[in-house]
């Protein structure tokens, strides 16, 4: 389920009401300033059930999100927000640190502490809020890790897939059983993220080993249009022999081929939906995800789904 606020439904003079309004629902209880409250303030804001977690995306006018002590003291909800600044210049200060944070980039946003973000003139974050259990990491490890970030060799890949998460929310959590493992596997990227940036690495090992599997399945996911991607490529990405990564997916009751295989047809499946891609030949579409031979992808794409694309499309 989603709640979504878009204030170009509303009239001028109630939308600083209904952001502020919004946000108290959206994440962690904090004092909304907007650049300029009698000017042209616009926002769309979006919450979505992610399994155990959720995504939020705001997108607005010039902005600043201020937690204080107080408001901290108050709230018995510890959260922690991945965010990828999606537009704009965005700002952040926590724990005596300050940050800017250009588009493309994440941070790491303890929601149980005081904070001051903002940008400035029209901006926008996707965030993946995580409750602090969720985490199994101990407090003072996440927040030394959101300092450190970059120093993850983990920090692209999962900047890339909160991003990923931020531009299609309600596609990603139409499927409530889809969506819960999903959900699963963006909170252990989250884990091993935090804890690899953390300078002790107390943590990094065991975390690493629990979460091969699935640093492996998103790497593979982000690089499904890669005509390059191959067993030896995952394999060196994450420091391990070929034979290994099999292993690894035949312990989890998986084929490696036949699972890129499904993941590639499930996105020329996503594709042939979208209204933008009407008027593209299935062959195109079909190739873009690494499948040459249009007979041959018609073949697995009816044993898979049980309609021809063609079929497919038509009945969407």
């Amino acid at each position: 389920m989603g709640y979504v606020l878009d204030t170009a439904e509303l009239p001028a003079e109630t939308r600083v009401d209904a952001v502020n309004t919004a946000m108290l629902y959206a994440s962690a209880p904090c004092h909304v300033l907007h650049e300029d409250p009698a000017g042209a303030v616009h926002a769309r804001l979006e919450v979505w059930d992610f399994g155990d977690a959720n995504i939020f995306t705001h997108r607005s006018s010039g902005i600043r999100l201020l937690r204080t002590a107080k408001l901290a003291r108050q709230d018995a909800m510890p959260v922690v927000a991945l965010a990828v600044q999606q537009r704009g210049e965005g700002r952040i200060e926590q724990g005596g640190h300050q940050r800017v944070v250009t588009p493309g980039e994440l941070v790491v946003v303890d929601l149980s502490a005081p904070y001051d973000y903002s940008w400035s003139g029209d901006g926008g974050a996707g965030a993946l809020q995580i409750p602090y259990d969720r985490l199994g990491l101990p407090l003072d490890v996440v927040r030394r890790a959101a300092a450190e970030l970059t120093a993850s060799p983990l920090y692209r890949l999962v900047t890339e897939h909160i991003a990923q998460l931020g531009r299609d929310p309600a596609g990603i959590t139409e499927d409530p059983a889809a969506g819960a493992a999903a959900a699963a596997a963006s909170i252990d990227l989250a884990r091993a993220l935090l804890a690899s940036a953390d300078h002790t690495r107390r943590h990094a090992r065991q975390v690493f080993a629990e979460t091969l599997l699935t640093r492996i399945r998103t790497f593979t996911r982000l690089r499904l249009a890669d005509p390059e991607l191959s067993p030896t490529m995952i394999a060196a990405a994450h420091g391990i022999s070929v034979r290994q990564l099999y292993k690894l997916y035949a312990d989890a009751g998986l084929s490696l081929e036949q699972w890129i295989i499904n993941e590639r047809l499930d996105r020329v499946r996503q594709e042939l939906t979208r209204p933008d891609r009407r008027h593209q030949p299935i062959a195109a579409v079909a190739a873009r995800w690494g499948f040459r031979d249009p007979t041959h992808f018609t073949r697995r794409f009816k044993a898979r789904y049980g309609v021809t694309p063609s079929q497919w499309r038509r009945a969407q």
